[in-house]
């Protein structure tokens, strides 16, 4: 398994052109960066060089995606990165299929706009209105519900705004603007960052501009650190904030409100709309995802850390029963 986020190298490229310029097998990749490293010594701009020759190799330099591919590019959220959940499932579905797994972690919005152009073959992501319309658009099909855990308010220990312990989100982004404490937006069109802005819409307040709205435009590992390093208030999925909680001085203030639901869909982008996405490749992830041994596996995830799961299996259920 490989992965890409948007951390080092900015918002994800445009893979398909790029890939007819390149070479067609990772081990070739590995060999350049062997010999680039071998040659003049190891500095912090040839790490960097290096790190980037290997990042284009392994994310545009493989064939064209068609059905006969063994590699399978993956957009999905940085959560299920950030949280570990993906380094537990994917070599498994490695192992089963033979399929080499290229993760692209970025934001719901940013991965749904690179199955619209074709660039990934499946998405996971949790930003239910935005892909209901890619299903409209014909851009995907077979979207299917896999998991799911709710978001909550974090925040400093002091909690100058004292929302601890509301019981409503919207309450709590009320009192936060009132009192003009510190805020942290993801601002990367995440499936956190919607749920974020569906939020304060509810409340009334529009806080873009406002001296106490900081927008990060990273994913919620990062945008957590820099709550931690500011002091202020955001919205985290729970489940990369109890991934990262030990090195955080942020306490989760507001959670168990059923507006802050979080659920995480799998979509294979579709292939009558793309012909070279790698459609058998997609159909496998999505099987896998939905199958007893991953639901059984999602269902403990976390326990052994944390006292409780990170996320809960959703594939078969209704949402209502969710969280009951």
């Amino acid at each position: 398994m490989a992965v890409w986020s948007p951390t080092s190298y900015g918002n994800p490229p445009h893979l398909n052109p790029l890939r007819i310029f390149l070479l067609e097998t990772e081990e070739i990749s590995v060999k350049i960066v062997l010999l680039f490293l071998t040659k003049g010594g190891v500095s912090k701009i040839r790490i960097q060089r290096c790190g980037f020759i290997v990042f284009l190799f392994l994310f545009v330099g493989a064939p064209e995606g068609s059905t006969g591919s063994r590699s399978l590019l993956l957009a999905t959220t940085t959560s299920t990165q950030d949280s570990g959940l993906l380094d537990v499932l994917i070599p498994i579905f490695e192992k089963k299929t033979g399929y080499f797994v290229k993760t692209i972690a970025v934001g719901s919005g940013q991965a749904i706009v690179m199955g619209q152009k074709g660039e990934v073959d499946v998405l996971l992501v949790h930003a239910p209105e935005a892909e209901k319309r890619f299903i409209e658009e014909g851009y995907g099909v077979h979207r299917r519900r896999i998991l799911y855990n709710d978001y909550g308010i974090v925040g400093p220990f002091e909690d100058p705004a004292k929302i601890k312990g509301m019981k409503l989100a919207t309450e709590a982004f009320k009192k936060i603007a009132f009192v003009k404490a510190l805020f942290l937006s993801r601002g990367d069109h995440s499936g956190t960052h919607l749920k974020e802005r569906e939020i304060w819409k509810a409340v009334g307040v529009n806080p873009e501009g406002e001296k106490w709205y900081q927008q990060t435009g990273l994913g919620m590992g990062q945008t957590l650190s820099v709550t931690h390093e500011k002091g202020g208030y955001t919205l985290s999925d729970r489940a990369t904030y109890l991934a990262l909680r030990k090195n955080l001085r942020l306490n989760l203030l507001v959670e168990g409100d059923p507006f802050l639901l979080n659920i995480y869909h799998v979509i294979e982008v579709n292939p009558a709309k793309w012909s070279k996405v790698n459609a058998k490749g997609a159909r496998a992830f999505t099987d896998f995802l939905v199958s007893k041994e991953v639901q059984d596996l999602i269902k403990t995830f976390g326990v052994d850390r944390f006292g409780s799961p990170l996320f809960f299996p959703a594939s078969g259920k209704k949402e209502e029963g969710f969280g009951k």
